[in-house]
């Protein structure tokens, strides 16, 4: 009898001991932390330098009727290192990224969870080992908050949009389930210094996360489900006449994507986040050489207007030779052909009768020029089999698809699909009407940008009082096809924007100063060619600056407020600055230049900018490593630099 009573004691204190089974993983540098429970789920606190950041954070995966995090059974826990240096195709902010993180997998039979480690963050994914195809039911993705912080969020109120909603910023503890959900990234500010970067990456064959709030002081996932059966609805959407009970149908082997905590300790930090790119899988292509970024002479948003010429500007061969002309004279590589080239949306292969393709394409090559078409994702469905071999046949060098507004299983297949289809005929692609940079921009290289954020195609409803946040949010995670270079502009309160004379908010220099401060491997001019004409020193400073980089350091950032960056390509550095609705006195010091005397050229407001946004000032003078600055922003306003 006693024999069996030591042994149901024993039980009982191996039960509890499993019940309440932890493991601990740290950054290489040991501030950053996670501490997972496994008992009847799976539970996690995210921590830095011994502060909780994220609390009762749970995970699990329904697939086929079996949770996995339910009641699980841990059976082994593995560590490793990961060191190495990840050089990017195309690298939009440094070009050797150090990859250093601690690694631990915990092992549930046919599945696992895998946590890593970084200086500044922590990321977890799935992986299983089943046989054959398996249907992924939902997903949870929980956390919570010990305190109240503040999100910034871009929610929408279904699945189907193009994440080009505006920030808001909303108390934790006041985001309820029936409010809008949102879409990644969300930043996080604490009620400390810390600020906690959510996002994804290696998105595969699966559709992208969305949030909504618990009501409890959390957020919680929800996903689109997959569609089993469209039909076409107009000339560049689908609508659903099916959809599954699952969001996921996949191969029962593989990993997921990666959900992933960027955590900064201050607003300077978090611009800096790399993490899209280190989680990642790697390019998969074998050949990159042919990949080019670069900017783009865009047509849409300056509605083809062209003035003191001797032709009737539009759509038409003459108006795309003067645009040809204008980037050959300031060294952009490539025109855009946005909508109207096709002679429908629907045929991609026919051009409207004022437009020879074949000429056009004849001159920008002789030019060093070249073109990049405009297509809805519909027709370039219809035709994925051919239009890349037939494009590159005729010399095109990209593609800009537009609308897909989507992000479930079947359209993150798409998007892969049509890279990968684009890079057999070496043809870059930029994605409109698109969701965030999830790791495929690293796989296929080829793929330049992302909309994905209120750019300046809206007009006077894109404001510097929202986009002072991109940096630190959308842009953070990958590039942003923002599409900036506005010569007409205004303060918001006297922007009139009309057709044929488009303008936006925002100072002259503030403008100018967005072609080093946003980031994106193919960046638009926005404007009109005769703007650009009309204002030589301005145009020569935005077409001299890089769209890739090899060092980037952030000087100084208030979230909300301000941005002040310099970045390095090759020996020169550019300098940029940008403001939201308030004006900024900021100092800014010139440590991270090398030893001597440097040449500095910059634009700077105007003493009147804050009434007439067009005014700005052009200075220049010599700079050393001792040098400091006080630069003075005009409200919506800006500062740009380059020193040589």
């Amino acid at each position: 009898m006693r024999k069996i009573f030591s042994l149901l004691i024993a039980t009982l204190f191996a039960a509890t001991a499993f019940a309440q089974r932890t493991a601990e993983l740290k950054s290489p540098d040991g501030t950053i932390g996670v501490k997972v429970a496994v008992g009847k789920s799976i539970t996690y606190t995210v921590s830095a330098d011994n502060n909780a950041l994220l609390t009762d954070c749970s995970l699990a995966m329904k697939i086929d009727g079996k949770t996995l995090g339910a009641n699980p059974k841990l059976k082994g826990v593995k560590r490793s290192v990961i060191n190495n240096t990840i050089r990017p195709v195309v690298p939009l902010k440094f070009s050797e990224i150090k990859n250093h993180c601690n690694v631990m997998t915990l092992n549930f039979g046919d599945y696992s969870v895998e946590f890593r480690a970084f200086d500044n963050g922590v990321a977890y994914r799935f992986v299983t080992s089943k046989k054959g195809m398996m249907n992924v039911e939902d997903e949870t993705f929980t956390i919570h908050f010990p305190s109240d912080y503040q999100a910034d969020i871009s929610h929408d109120r279904n699945f189907r949009t193009s994440c080009e909603s505006t920030w808001a910023h909303i108390n934790t503890r006041e985001w309820k389930p029936e409010d809008e959900m949102s879409y990644l990234p969300i930043l996080i500010r604490t009620d400390k210094q810390y600020r906690v970067l959510i996002s994804e990456s290696d998105l595969r064959d699966y559709p992208g996360m969305f949030l909504h709030g618990t009501g409890d002081n959390g957020m919680t996932s929800v996903f689109p489900p997959c569609p089993l059966e469209q039909e076409l609805s107009g000339d560049r959407s689908m609508k659903f006449t099916k959809t599954a009970d699952y969001i996921a149908r996949t191969n029962g082997k593989r990993t997921f994507p990666w959900r992933y905590f960027m955590i900064a300790r201050n607003d300077k930090e978090i611009a800096l986040n790399t993490l899209t790119v280190q989680l990642s899988s790697p390019c998969e292509l074998a050949d990159t050489e042919w990949i080019k970024p670069g900017q783009v002479s865009w047509d849409w948003w300056n509605h083809k207007m062209i003035w003191n010429v001797d032709f009737r500007s539009g759509i038409n061969t003459p108006t795309y030779k003067y645009y040809i002309d204008f980037a050959s004279k300031y060294g952009v590589p490539y025109i855009i052909m946005d909508e109207g080239w096709a002679k429908t949306t629907r045929e991609p292969f026919e051009t409207t009768k004022e437009i020879d393709l074949p000429e056009l394409i004849r001159y920008g090559k002789s030019k060093n020029v070249g073109i990049i078409l405009w297509l809805p994702w519909t027709t370039v469905d219809a035709h994925i089999d051919n239009i890349f071999a037939k494009y590159a046949e005729w010399g095109v060098k990209g593609v800009k698809i537009d609308f897909m507004d989507r992000q479930d299983q079947w359209m993150v297949n798409y998007y892969e699909r049509v890279v990968k289809e684009a890079a057999k005929h070496h043809i870059l692609v930029d994605f409109h009407g698109a969701y965030k940079p999830s790791g495929l921009e690293i796989r296929y290289p080829n793929l330049l940008s992302y909309e994905g954020v209120r750019g300046l195609e809206f007009n006077d409803w894109v404001d510097p009082e929202n986009s002072i946040y991109q940096p630190f949010i959308r842009n953070a995670v990958g590039p942003m096809d923002f599409t900036p270079g506005v010569m007409s502009s205004a303060q918001p309160e006297h922007v009139k924007n009309t057709d044929p004379v488009p303008m936006t908010a925002g100072t002259r220099s503030y403008h100018m100063a967005l072609f080093v401060a946003f980031e994106s491997g193919i960046q638009m001019l926005a404007d009109s060619p005769t703007r650009y004409y009309e204002n030589p020193e301005c145009t020569e400073f935005i077409t001299s600056v890089p769209v890739t980089w090899d060092e980037t350091r952030v000087i100084d950032a208030k979230v909300g407020s301000y941005y002040v960056v310099a970045k390095r390509k090759g020996t020169k550095w550019y300098v940029a600055a940008i403001t939201g609705k308030d004006g900024q006195k900021l100092s800014l010091p010139f440590n991270f230049l090398g030893a001597g005397k440097h040449h500095i050229t910059w634009f700077q407001d105007g003493p009147n900018s804050n009434r007439q946004a067009m005014e700005y000032r052009k200075r220049q003078g010599e700079v050393d490593s001792s040098t400091t600055f006080s630069i003075e922003l005009a409200r919506n306003g800006g500062w740009c630099a380059v020193i040589e």
